[in-house]
């Protein structure tokens, strides 16, 4: 198989996952590198392919259903994991985290965050790293797209997060 057949391969693996796919899995399955796998992907988003890196793998964005909201919300690093669990807990797949950063602009990390699972690896890993979640930078203001399954489960985590004092509202 030469390159141009592995990366038509790699699209064809990512457009009938069901989730994110490793590049270490794709390595394997290939008998290349990680670093390799890593490049090929590089040329499929420079050719226009639509592939986001999430911190368990890759993913080609723009296959799922549902509704794409977004919420704003605040609270320090013992807050994350409640608030993604919240978030979770409605049917919704938490897909990034935004903040605005005075220097660079616009900041996202990508989380594809779909169950308590996934939130506990999230967890684990910024842990295991002895990394700060990106909301740090702001002073814990930070935005998450979400896609929600229907209206009536994002109403839902918005009610949760107003709740549990996470919600960033408009004062009226």
């Amino acid at each position: 198989m030469n390159a141009a057949q592995r990366r038509d391969a790699i699209l064809s693996i990512l457009s009938e996952a069901e989730g994110s796919v490793s590049a270490s899995h794709l390595a394997a399955k290939f008998n290349v590198s990680r670093q390799i796998i890593v490049g090929d992907v590089a040329l499929l988003r420079a050719g226009g392919a639509n592939i986001s890196a999430t911190p368990r793998g890759y993913v080609l964005e723009g296959q799922e259903a549902g509704l794409l909201r977004t919420v704003a919300c605040r609270h320090d690093r013992q807050g994350t994991e409640e608030e993604l669990n919240i978030m979770v807990d409605n049917g919704c797949t938490v897909l990034d985290v935004v903040v605005e950063h005075p220097v660079y602009g616009q900041l996202t990390g990508q989380l594809q965050i779909a169950s308590r699972y996934d939130v506990r690896q999230f967890i684990e890993r910024l842990d295991a790293e002895d990394t700060k979640p990106l909301s740090t930078l702001t002073d814990g203001i930070h935005l998450h797209n979400l896609r929600c399954p229907d209206e009536a489960a994002f109403e839902r985590t918005c009610a949760a997060l107003r709740a549990a004092g996470f919600l960033l509202e408009a004062e009226k």
